[in-house]
This record gives C-alpha cells, sequence and structure tokens, in this order.
C-alpha cells in the first residue's frame, strides 16, 4: 500500500479523542497500516507540541491497545498541527511537508470529523489547498436531513470529489460482527438456503442505548432518532441481513446488492413507526420546552421483493434505555407440533432464533427446542453460542475506526454508504419526515413507549434477553 498523509478535520473533537487517535496509532505500531503522516487541523489554537501531548493523553485515557514508551516515540514523529484560521496555504505547507518526509507515490485520506454543516466547507477548503488529486474523502453522518438535502450534499460534494474518492462511513458496518452476517449467510449450506420468506418469520434490528445526551441536546435537536441512527445505521445493517449474494466479494458487487435492498424498501408509514421522549429532555439547554423530537423510536418496515415478500423487519433504537445492546434477531418459522403434548412447552419460548451481538467480541446464539431430562416428553429452549473472544484470533480484531480507516487507505466501499444509497433511503422516508407520529413519553430506564408492543403484535421483543450470553470460561 502507499504511503498516506492523513487530514485529519476536527482533530480536538470527541470522536478523534475516543477513537479516531487511539486507532490511528495502534494501526502505526501494529505495522497493519502503511508509512503514514497525520496532520490534525481544528479551530483549537495549537503548536505541534500541543497537539501531541493532547494525542498522548487521548490515547492512555481512551485506547484499548496501550503504547510503549517506544511505540509512543514512533507513533509521536508522525504527528503535526495547524489551526483551521491559518487558512488553506498553511495546510497545503504542512501537507507538502508532510509528503516529502514519505517519499514518492503518497497518497492523501482526508478524514471530516467535524458537524454536518462544516462539511461543505472543509471540501471547499481542500479544493482551494489544492489537495483534491491523489485523495480520498471520509464524510461522517448524517448525510442530508431529508431527499432534497441529500442530494444537494451529494451534487456538492462531487463537484470537487469524484464519487470514487468519497467514503461516507457508518461504524457498525466497520464491526467485526457485521461481516460476520456475510460469512454465515454465504458461506454455510446450512443456513443458506433458508435465508428466505419460506423459513423466516420476522427479523428485529435492535439497538438501544443508556446514554443521554451529554452536550449533544442541540445537535439532536434538530436530528432526532431517526435521522441520526435509523437512515445510517440500522438501515446498513438491515442491508447486510437482507441482501442478495453478490457475484464476488468485492466492493462494486457488494454496493450493488445493498442499493437493491434500499431501492426495493417500501415507503416507511407513519402508522407503522412509533416514536418516543425520555422525561426530562426537553429541560435540557438548547431544547425547545415544546419539542416533538424523538429520542427514541422503533418501527415496522418491508422488503418488496421475491426473498423478502411479506417478513416483517422490526427496529428499534433510542437513549435513556434499560440496556445498551447491539442485537440482530433471526425468528425462524415455527414447526408444525401437532405430535407433541399439549403441556410438553414447545412454543411457550417462542420461536427459535439466531442471534448476532454487534459487540466487539462478534457473538451469534442459535435456540431451539430440546428435550428436557426426565420422564415424559417435556422440552425447554436451549442454545448454542458462539464469540469470537474464544478463539486464537481473538487478538486479531480490529476496532471499528481502525478497519474502516484502513479500508479508506486501500480503497475499498465494502463498508461504505453510496451517493444512490443515501438518496434510496431517504426517499422512502418521506412520508414519515413529513407526516411523523407525536412523541410518546417513556421513563429514563425503561425500554421505551408501551406502544412498541402493540407495534410487533403477535410477535414480541427479543430484548430484554430470556437468557444471558454465556461469559467465556
Amino acid at each position: 500500500m502507499d504511503p498516506h498523509v492523513i487530514v485529519l478535520f476536527g482533530a480536538t473533537g470527541d470522536l478523534a479523542r475516543r477513537k479516531l487517535l487511539p486507532g490511528l496509532a495502534h494501526l502505526v505500531v501494529s505495522d497493519l497500516a502503511p508509512d503514514i503522516r497525520i496532520v490534525g487541523t481544528s479551530l483549537e489554537d495549537m503548536d505541534d507540541a500541543s497537539f501531541r501531548e493532547f494525542a498522548r493523553t487521548a490515547i492512555e485515557q481512551f485506547g484499548v491497545h496501550h503504547l510503549t514508551a517506544e511505540q509512543w516515540d514512533l507513533f509521536d514523529d508522525n504527528l503535526a498541527y495547524v489551526p483551521q484560521s491559518a487558512g488553506p496555504e498553511a495546510l497545503a505547507a504542512a501537507v507538502a511537508r508532510a509528503e516529502q518526509a514519505l517519499g514518492e507515490d503518497v497518497r492523501r485520506l482526508h478524514y471530516l470529523s467535524v458537524p454536518p454543516k462544516a462539511a461543505l466547507p472543509v471540501i471547499e477548503m481542500l479544493r482551494e489547498a489544492d489537495l483534491v488529486s491523489r485523495a480520498r474523502v471520509v464524510m461522517e453522518k448524517p448525510f442530508g436531513t431529508d431527499l432534497e438535502s441529500a442530494i444537494d450534499l451529494n451534487a456538492r460534494v462531487h463537484q470537487t470529489f469524484d464519487e470514487s474518492q468519497v467514503f461516507r462511513i457508518d461504524h457498525f458496518l466497520g464491526k467485526e460482527a457485521a461481516q460476520n452476517i456475510l460469512a454465515f449467510r454465504f458461506a454455510n449450506g446450512l443456513f443458506e438456503p433458508i435465508w428466505n420468506r419460506n423459513f423466516i418469520d420476522h427479523i428485529q434490528i435492535d439497538i438501544p442505548e443508556t446514554l443521554g445526551l451529554d452536550q449533544r441536546a442541540n445537535f439532536y435537536e434538530s436530528t432526532g432518532a431517526y435521522k441520526d441512527m435509523v437512515v445510517t445505521h440500522l438501515f446498513q445493517v438491515l442491508a447486510f441481513v437482507a441482501m442478495e449474494p453478490p457475484t464476488a466479494l468485492e466492493p462494486r458487487a457488494i454496493s450493488e446488492e445493498k442499493n437493491k435492498v434500499f431501492r426495493s424498501l417500501m415507503p416507511i408509514e407513519p402508522r407503522h413507526v412509533v416514536r418516543g421522549q425520555f422525561t426530562g429532555y426537553t429541560s435540557l439547554p438548547g431544547v425547545s420546552p415544546d419539542s416533538d423530537t424523538e429520542t427514541f423510536i422503533a418501527m415496522e418496515c418491508r422488503l418488496d421483493n421475491w426473498r423478502w415478500a411479506g417478513v416483517p423487519f422490526y427496529l428499534r433504537t433510542g437513549k435513556e434505555l434499560a440496556e445498551g445492546k447491539r442485537i440482530i434477531s433471526i425468528a425462524f418459522r415455527e414447526a408444525p407440533r401437532s405430535m407433541f403434548p399439549a403441556n410438553s412447552g414447545v412454543g411457550s419460548a417462542g420461536p427459535d432464533h439466531l442471534t448476532f451481538d454487534l459487540a466487539d467480541e462478534s457473538k451469534v446464539s442459535l435456540s431451539f427446542y430440546g428435550k428436557r431430562p426426565g420422564p415424559g416428553m417435556r422440552l425447554q429452549k436451549l442454545s448454542m453460542q458462539f464469540s469470537t473472544g474464544e478463539t486464537e484470533a481473538a487478538g486479531d480484531v480490529l476496532e471499528a475506526y481502525e478497519r474502516l480507516i484502513l479500508d479508506a487507505m486501500r480503497g475499498d466501499h465494502t463498508l461504505f454508504t453510496t451517493a444512490e444509497g443515501i438518496e434510496s433511503l431517504w426517499d422512502r422516508s418521506a412520508a414519515l419526515l413529513d407526516d411523523p407520529p407525536p412523541v410518546k413519553p417513556y421513563a429514563p430506564g425503561t425500554w421505551g413507549p408501551n406502544a412498541i408492543h402493540q407495534l410487533v403484535a403477535p410477535h414480541a421483543w427479543r430484548l430484554p434477553f430470556e437468557r444471558e450470553w454465556r461469559a467465556k470460561k
């Protein structure tokens, strides 16, 4: 891989502190990345030494992989800083110095860890600094707020960068577990033939969060759970679950199959959506006292295609909920059970489930009915579970941002979102955005408004689990 200069916009922000700087440090000291230099830029007035100290504190506080003194010295030499107030000329000069240190055939990766309203000014700055050639640009969500704004954003980005240069990041797809869905589906003769409407009853994608809004209430007030999480995360995960087999394991083929899923998504109907707002939200700084912004959303959506006709997909996410989980739950159709006596227990614990936990350990569980030991035919729910933490390669798991930065440097779009896909999703969202149902209150620490149970009836939400994941022995 060619050496890279990484220009990190928003280099002193929360995402850079928690994820990007620790991730870049790990890539450098582990030799996973090519030779790189990092040029940080932000609104803060810092010099190189101050930025290096900032990075060191961030890595010590948030890094999963702690650096030795020798490793820090190796990483420290790669860091430089340019205040954004210094303008495009100063940024261009800093990049030129970094490129000179790296030698020939240097590429550029511009990471826009900035608020959405700052993205286009940054793109303009890169054009003025003549930093577009040999470059790729990573953009953080959200990508617009509706179809019109998404089309406009993509058109304005394309005035400077070709679509092949743009990497719209979704850190959920960078997780080991998300890619494991593809392996599980398409590499196993046991599951590939039954991944359709004939065997699957319904699917849940459930991503509740215990976190509140901290200092983000002002941002959230103009966004809400649907724009913040569903369009940019949950629908992307849905595409991995529902897509047709790609012709090859390569970016263009996978992106096309994901986009087919988005095109087949039926318009989101407000009557199939429950919006909620945790009590106390309107008292937060920056929030209107009569705000109708949702901090919770649950919804049913369907795909109008041959494989999934008639299969409901239930999505749920929100703030201040009872547990923080990232679960995909596949519910299989129940088997005929006339041979079993009425009190046998079959069916009493719901259908068989295949469950993916999108946490970093990438857990998978398959639940099924089996005979309870003892006389007579009494059945109980059993499960088989797997975790990457139980394998010899557990230490090779990359953090989501580490993997995605590496993929962007390689030019691999597999785990990123396209302009066409984003615009399709906003198009299907129009009815909900135009006429959203009113928010219903829910108490912090619960699972959301009571109406969520009517939404999935006659089914039930998989969370909270009837059993916990088994701990590694």
